[in-house]
C-alpha cells in the first residue's frame, strides 16, 4: 500500500507552475499591470469603431491604419531612448521635417542626388541635430525640456526657410520613386507571407529560448501554458495580417501586399530592442534612468551614454522623416506641429515610464497603433478634429495615471 507521504508528494515543476501563477496574480493586484489595460482599451476601440462603421475592419482600412501608425511608432521609439533616462525631446517633430526636407530637396530635379546618397545624408542631419542638442544639455547642465523647446522653435524656422528658399511655393513633391514607395509601395503576396512567417518563427524561438534559459538558471518563469498561448496568438495574428495585406484592396486596380513601411518599422524595432536588451549600452541606459548617481558610482560614463541616447533619438527620427516624406508625397513648410505630442504619447500610452528606467520599444508599437486607431476610426465615423485631439488627450492621461498608480503601489513613486 502506498504511503500517504508518497501520495502527497508534489512534482517540483508543479510547484513552480503554481508559484508562477500566484506571482502573476500578485503582480496584477499590486498594480504591475503592464500593457494589459492598453490592450483591453485597444480592443474596446476596435469594437466600438467597427459597430459605428463596418468599413473599419475591412482589409483596405486595416492596411491604411497600419500605414498611419508607422510614423507614430517610429517617433515613439525615438522618444523612448530619452524617456528611459528621464529626459525628453520636444523638437523631434520639426527634426522629422528637417530630415524629410533634406531628403526630398537633394533628390529633387534640381540636384539629382541618388536615393542611396540622399537618404543617409538626411539620417546624418537628424542625428547631428539631436546630438548637438544633447551636447548642449549635458555640457551646460541645462534641462532637456528647455533646450529641446528652443530647438523646436529654431528648427521650425529653419524648415520654413529651407523649403521656401527652393522657390516652389512652400511645397516640394517627392520625385524619387524609391522614397515615394517607402510607404506607398508594397511587397508581393509571396514575400508578405515569407516575411510574416519568418517574424512569427523568430519571435516564437526567442520566447522559447528565453523561457528555457530562465528555467535552467532556476529563475521564476511564467507557466508553460502561458508561453504556448502567446505563441499560438502570435501565429494566429501573423496569419490574419498576411490574409489582410494580401487581400485585394484596390478600387480601380489590383492592390495587394504588405506596405514597405511595416518591415522598416519591424527592422527598427528589432534593432532598438537588441541594443536595449543585449548590449552594454542598453543596460547602462536603463541603469542611468533608474538611478543616475548609483550608475555614476558604479563607474558608468553617464554623460557618454546620455549623449549616445540623444544620437539614437536623432537616428530613429531620421528614419521616421523618410517615411513621413513618403506618406505625404513630399514636404511642405506647414508640417503637423503635433508630431512631438504623438511621439511622447505613443511611448507613454504603450507603457514607458516618464520617470525613467522602465520601458521598451514594443511600447511605442502599442501606443502608435492606439493613436492611429483613434484617428482612423474617428475619421471614418465623421468626428471632428477637435474631438480627435481631446480623445487622444484622455487616452494619454489615462495611461500616465495607470503608470503613476503602478509606481506608487510598488513603492517606486517620486
Amino acid at each position: 500500500m502506498t504511503s500517504v507521504r508518497e501520495n502527497d508528494e508534489l512534482d517540483p515543476d508543479s510547484l513552480s507552475e503554481a508559484h508562477s501563477w500566484w506571482s502573476q496574480l500578485r503582480r496584477l493586484w499590486q498594480g504591475d499591470v503592464g500593457m494589459v489595460p492598453i490592450v483591453i482599451g485597444l480592443a474596446a476601440l476596435v469594437a466600438y469603431f467597427q459597430v459605428r462603421s463596418p468599413v473599419f475592419l475591412s482589409a483596405g482600412n486595416i492596411t491604411n491604419l497600419f500605414m498611419q501608425a508607422t510614423i507614430f511608432v517610429l517617433l515613439g521609439m525615438a522618444e523612448i531612448w530619452l524617456l528611459l533616462l528621464g529626459e525628453i525631446d520636444l523638437s523631434v517633430g520639426y527634426v522629422t521635417g528637417m530630415g524629410a526636407a533634406v531628403a526630398v530637396i537633394l533628390m529633387d530635379v534640381q540636384f539629382h542626388w541618388p536615393w542611396f546618397l540622399a537618404m543617409p545624408v538626411a539620417l546624418l542631419v537628424t542625428t547631428g541635430i539631436t546630438t548637438l542638442q544633447g551636447f548642449i544639455i549635458i555640457r551646460l547642465r541645462l534641462p532637456s525640456f528647455i533646450v529641446t523647446l528652443a530647438g523646436l522653435l529654431f528648427w521650425e524656422g529653419m524648415l520654413i526657410y529651407l523649403v521656401d528658399d527652393q522657390g516652389t511655393g512652400g511645397t516640394i513633391p517627392a520625385t524619387n520613386r524609391v522614397l515615394y514607395n517607402l510607404v506607398n509601395g508594397n511587397l508581393s503576396v509571396f514575400f508578405t507571407w515569407v516575411f510574416l512567417v519568418a517574424i512569427v518563427v523568430l519571435m516564437a524561438l526567442g520566447m522559447f529560448r528565453a523561457d528555457q534559459r530562465r528555467r535552467s538558471s532556476g529563475l521564476a518563469t511564467r507557466p508553460r501554458i502561458v508561453l504556448i498561448m502567446k505563441v499560438a496568438a502570435l501565429a494566429i495574428s501573423g496569419v490574419a495580417l498576411a490574409m489582410i495585406f494580401d487581400a485585394d484592396r484596390g478600387t480601380f486596380i489590383v492592390l495587394r501586399g504588405m506596405p514597405w513601411a511595416i518591415p522598416i518599422d519591424f527592422a527598427i524595432l528589432a534593432a532598438g530592442s537588441f541594443v536595449l536588451t543585449k548590449t552594454k549600452a542598453g543596460r547602462y541606459i536603463y541603469a542611468i534612468g533608474g538611478n543616475t548617481e548609483a550608475a555614476r558610482r558604479a563607474g558608468i560614463a553617464v554623460n557618454r551614454y546620455r549623449l549616445l541616447a540623444f544620437a539614437l533619438t536623432g537616428l530613429t527620427t531620421g528614419v521616421a522623416s523618410l517615411l513621413y516624406a513618403s506618406r505625404l508625397g513630399g514636404i511642405s513648410d506647414n508640417i503637423d506641429s503635433s508630431l512631438v505630442l504623438y511621439a511622447v504619447a505613443s511611448a507613454v500610452i504603450g507603457g514607458t515610464s516618464l520617470f525613467g528606467g522602465r520601458g521598451k520599444m514594443t511600447h511605442a508599437v502599442i501606443g502608435g497603433v492606439v493613436i492611429a486607431t483613434i484617428y482612423n476610426g474617428m475619421a471614418l465615423i465623421g468626428m471632428s478634429a477637435p474631438t480627435q485631439y481631446m480623445a487622444t488627450a484622455l487616452v494619454l492621461l489615462a495611461a500616465v495615471t495607470i503608470d503613476s498608480l503602478a509606481r506608487r503601489s510598488t513603492g517606486e513613486g517620486r
